[in-house]
């Protein structure tokens, strides 16, 4: 199946109550699998093309509000104008689950695949002080899995998760397991589960609540703010994620996430066979980013460098992860841009250029 597509079935299966989108490329397919699937017929799921991403953004806010598993997915430019939703659902503290199948920027750009959406993803991206889960697929598998984890993170946390893909990845065709089916919660579940905040109705225990991201009142504003901070340093004590390869005797790590991974797992076999110890670091979570595992290797390799598929973002985290542990090892950034993949020996060349020779 294509990435695209699988998203998709990924969200029928895991018991998704309402997809609301508008088509852009390269994420269209994910609307159009839904629609040929028609699962209003099957699970009861409800699929809307809204008239424009500002609408479908809110359409999410406000059925996320109902304490029911919602989505939506977009392009770089499309989530652009979702960012003012995403900083109103983060504030409300309601779980969903967005997808983000990048292209090259900025402006319209090209609908080629890009990862220069990493700021944008990882650092707010609206504004006010909010964090995004962020969860970077590298395969079609991956895409499949981690809709059902976005949601249970989502959900943990009542906070917005985001599928950071690519359009490498969303359009590719790879061979995929998918998950057994779900069933969608019935009302009593979605009571149980989300009735502390959802609007779920005044209960016997309880007056009707109140979905707000408003404080008018700056002490009650930062309260909410202090509340929304502890519960992001509880996701980078719980969450993080990430894998490595070849890093136990490496004398240089790459760090890259998604389709870049793919790239350098390739660039680190060729290294090797150079006779160069490399290894390679992939976030899987690039928010909470993976700082300590980082830093742990900073202590004994002799440098890193970030490779990326735009003008170099991700290489800050990994700045900041080698400085705190104190860390001589050199930091590098080697990456295309406008669309472009990197071949596995471009990165061999730069790891050469700006590691080794440096």
């Amino acid at each position: 199946m294509k990435g695209n597509e699988v998203i998709a079935e990924a969200a029928i299966r895991c018991g998704c109550d309402g997809y609301f989108g508008y088509p852009i490329t390269p994420q269209s397919e994910v609307m159009e699998t839904l629609m040929a699937r028609e699962p209003w017929d099957e699970t009861g799921m409800v699929v809307l093309q809204a008239e424009s991403e500002v609408a479908s953004i809110n359409m999410v806010y406000g059925a996320a509000g109902t304490g029911k598993k919602v989505m939506t997915s977009s392009s770089s430019p499309g989530i652009s104008l979702m960012a003012e939703g995403i900083s109103y659902i983060a504030g409300a503290e309601l779980p969903c689950l967005i997808v983000n199948v990048q292209r090259g920027g900025p402006g319209l750009g090209t609908i080629q695949p890009s990862q220069a959406d990493y700021f944008q993803s990882t650092k707010g991206g609206g504004h006010g002080d909010y964090k995004l889960i962020v969860l970077a697929p590298a395969s079609v598998q991956e895409m499949n899995d981690f809709v059902d984890l976005g949601f249970e993170l989502a959900f943990k946390y009542r906070n917005p998760a985001m599928i950071l893909t690519d359009g490498a990845i969303g359009q590719m065709m790879e061979k995929v397991e998918l998950g057994d089916y779900k069933p969608r919660m019935t009302a009593e579940e979605v009571k149980s589960k989300t009735g502390r905040w959802a609007t779920t109705g005044k209960t016997s225990d309880r007056d009707y609540n109140v979905i707000t991201s408003l404080y008018l009142e700056s002490s009650k504003m930062e309260e909410s703010n202090r509340r929304l901070q502890e519960k992001y340093i509880q996701m980078e004590a719980e969450e993080v994620r990430y894998e490595t390869f070849q890093c136990e005797d490496a004398d240089y790590v790459l760090v890259a996430f998604g389709s870049s991974a793919r790239i350098c797992q390739k660039s680190v076999e060729l290294a090797r066979a150079k006779g160069l110890k490399v290894g390679l670091l992939r976030p899987i979570t690039l928010f909470p980013f993976p700082k300590k595992p980082i830093a742990e290797l900073a202590k004994k390799v002799k440098g890193f460098m970030a490779v990326e598929m735009n003008a170099g973002q991700m290489v800050e985290d990994v700045q900041l992860a080698v400085g705190c542990a104190k860390s001589l090892a050199t930091v590098s950034y080697f990456g295309r841009m406008g669309g472009i993949i990197p071949t596995p020996g471009e990165v061999v060349e730069a790891i050469e250029q700006k590691l080794i020779e440096a």
